[in-house]
């Protein structure tokens, strides 16, 4: 079976990408202030849900990539349609906390079977050693994410309040997404693409392979730690700095249009470099604006604009990069491996971070961002050596 046409694919997982995303993991951003006033709950367990539901995606990656690996990526995507829709439905008719929490069991189990990973890893399994250029196109679908669904969540919130909310976005996984999945999306090849017909091969990597697996695991929790950390508290570390509410929120601003237009300049170097330079590239920027915001210069946009050009194309980094590590036969598996420790960091980063502003101050929280960024820097820089 000759590879699908990429662009319908690209398009309906970009698509996709974007209510996923930004019904599961930006559902909060919007959400979480409503649901504590109007029912009561602690806004920290309104919050926790989330981080609960980023540790059951953790627990899930390896099977779901290994999964795709086998079987292709459309039947895992159908099931993460399925499992936000009930996930969400769930909260929008939660009576009580524990029901609540129950919802985002479910949402967990969706964001482990429909965020970038197992998207990463169908195209992967769909075009092999080519998929490069398919990733980064769906990573700057994916930047629109919280651009399109934050507007739509406080529009939906003013209209039809919050449980509104959440059934409405419930409906639109299974009157968009899944339709998208079903219809757009391809079967696989028979076998992976580089590999002749026969049994699936098991998994091994040799000494090489095995440091720079675990070098790349290193890259993926230290940043779901820094970038966790960042979208959860880059508010009230700025106004400790002095910076008015309005100034901190338009400063907090310039991220997601830096993150687009770092995709932007990647895609139109159409692969020309080793994805291990964008990966290198993403953490210097991260960084630079780490330290300038650390050492407190004057340049609070540019040090933003820095952090978001770094954490754009590093979403690149975490698909492209293991694609030419390991080649596209263990690819999908593999991601799925890599994806647990990144996903388990961001669950438990916000708290981290919590303890820190609380016990240590800005000051430290801020130093301990940067200690984090140089030393993915250094980890990247040892993945040149084990490549």
């Amino acid at each position: 079976m000759a590879p699908a046409r990429r662009w319908p694919v690209t398009s309906a997982l970009g698509v996709v990408q974007i209510l996923t995303w930004g019904s599961s993991f930006y559902l909060l951003s919007v959400l979480a202030a409503p649901m504590s006033a109007d029912t009561g709950w602690p806004l920290g367990w309104v919050i926790g849900g989330l981080s609960l539901g980023l540790l059951v995606a953790g627990l899930a990656s390896p099977r779901v990539g290994t999964y795709i690996g086998e079987h292709g990526g459309r039947p895992v995507l159908a099931f993460a349609a399925v499992a936000l829709a009930v996930g969400l439905a769930i909260l929008g008719l939660a009576p009580n906390l524990p029901t609540y929490l129950a919802g985002w069991l479910l949402i967990g189990l969706g964001m482990g079977t429909g965020l970038y990973d197992p998207a990463f890893a169908t195209l992967g399994r769909l075009y092999g050693a080519k998929a490069r250029s398919a990733i980064t196109t769906l990573t700057l679908w994916g930047g629109f994410a919280s651009t399109a669904c934050w507007p739509l969540s406080a529009f939906l919130v003013e209209r039809v309040g919050w449980r509104g909310t959440c059934l409405a976005y419930a409906g639109l996984h299974l009157s968009v997404t899944l339709p998208l999945v079903l219809l757009v999306i391809p079967r696989p090849p028979a076998h992976p693409v580089t590999r002749p017909a026969g049994p699936s091969p098991v998994i091994r990597l040799d000494g090489r392979e095995r440091r720079a697996f675990l070098l790349m695991a290193g890259v993926l929790t230290l940043g779901g730690t820094v970038m966790a950390m960042v979208s959860v508290h880059l508010i009230t570390l700025l106004q400790a700095r002095g910076v008015a509410l309005s100034s901190a929120v338009a400063y907090g601003a310039l991220i997601g249009p830096s993150q687009v237009g770092a995709r932007i300049v990647e895609m139109a170097g159409r692969g020309r470099h080793h994805p291990l330079w964008t990966l290198t590239a993403a953490m210097v920027l991260v960084a630079l604006g780490m330290t300038m915001l650390a050492a407190g210069l004057p340049v609070v946009g540019l040090a933003l604009i820095l952090y978001g050009a770094g954490n754009g194309i590093y979403s690149i980094a975490r698909g492209t990069v293991p694609l030419a590590l390991f080649g596209p036969e263990r690819y999908a598996s593999l991601v799925g491996r890599l994806a647990r420790p990144g996903l388990v960091a961001q669950a438990l980063a916000p708290s981290l971070g919590a303890v820190v502003l609380t016990q240590a101050g800005a000051d430290a929280t801020y130093a301990l961002l940067t200690v984090l960024a140089l030393a993915i820097v250094a980890i990247a820089l040892s993945l040149w050596r084990v490549r």
